[in-house]
């Protein structure tokens, strides 16, 4: 399986164990609901500013993220700052 379509899957699996809805998550991460959803569809990809957001928004690694590691490494010291 290629990197994005990793990169997709896992996104929406995290975002699903949070019990958040695509919107929920832009709104919480400071996205937009359209590019939030363009994320997990693949329709675009995250900058590098983005991506360490994301991770630490849903407390994985960025490589669990991109395929390069199938352990979520959950980061227990860094906390969502917003």
């Amino acid at each position: 399986m290629d990197t994005e379509r990793i990169f997709q899957e896992r996104l929406r699996q995290v975002r699903r164990e949070k019990g958040l809805s695509q919107k929920r998550a832009a709104s919480e991460l400071g996205l937009t609901d359209t590019g939030y959803r363009n994320y997990e569809t693949g329709a675009r990809r995250p900058t590098f500013e983005v991506l360490p957001r994301l991770a630490r928004f849903f407390g994985v690694s960025s490589d669990y993220l991109l395929g390069l590691s199938d352990d979520p490494q959950v980061v227990r010291s860094a906390q969502w700052q917003g």
